[in-house]
């Protein structure tokens, strides 16, 4: 990892869109990387049944796990509180040092705070098939694995503990405890969710 504890993720949406998002390391080990992303800069609120997930000023505490087909987020609100989880299906990471690399597969996983569990996105990922922006090989990977998260949390079991046990306040408060000078919109939230 990069000295400063921060990765720049490499972020492509197909067929030909990238996009760089650069976020805080708040812990690692061999089998999860903790990331905090900087404050969401988006133009309109993000929604998911008529619920905002993500606006600008939000934070996501990211779990990143090696050689798997989806990443987590925990997203909340500018004002700090949960909203929900968050699984995007991409390809496996390549990491190289800091920057890392992944091709986002359409399909996201979402369980909103005291909702069900559903999947997004599959007008999208349909499309993305139809249009030949992935191989047959990488959607039916992609179908698989958003099936198999979909499974293991009407099983109780998803997503992993890590996921509960990295709030969104654990990780801002360890962000400072090893980087006093780094501040953040949301630190001074009540976030105990």
């Amino acid at each position: 990892m990069s000295s400063a504890g921060r990765v720049e993720i490499h972020y492509q949406r197909l067929p030909d869109r990238m996009k760089v998002y650069r976020q805080r390391v708040v812990v690692e080990r061999d089998d999860v990387i903790v990331t905090l992303s900087e404050p969401i800069e988006v133009a309109s609120p993000i929604m998911v049944d008529g619920d905002v997930i993500l606006e600008k000023g939000s934070l996501a505490v990211w779990f990143t796990f090696p050689d798997t087909w989806h990443d987590i987020g925990r997203f909340h609100r500018a004002d700090g509180s949960f909203s929900g989880i968050y699984a995007n299906i991409l390809t496996p990471l390549v990491r190289t040092g800091p920057v890392w690399h992944t091709t986002d597969l359409f399909l996201d996983v979402w369980w909103p705070q005291g909702g069900q569990v559903t999947l997004l996105d599959e007008d999208e990922f349909e499309e993305a098939v139809a249009l030949r922006h992935m191989d047959r090989e990488t959607a039916q990977r992609a179908r698989q694995e958003a099936t198999r998260l979909l499974e293991l949390a009407c099983e109780g079991r998803w997503p992993p503990a890590i996921v509960e046990d990295w709030t969104l306040e654990r990780a801002l408060a360890k962000l400072e405890c090893y980087s006093p000078s780094v501040t953040y919109a949301a630190q001074s939230r009540s976030t105990s969710t």
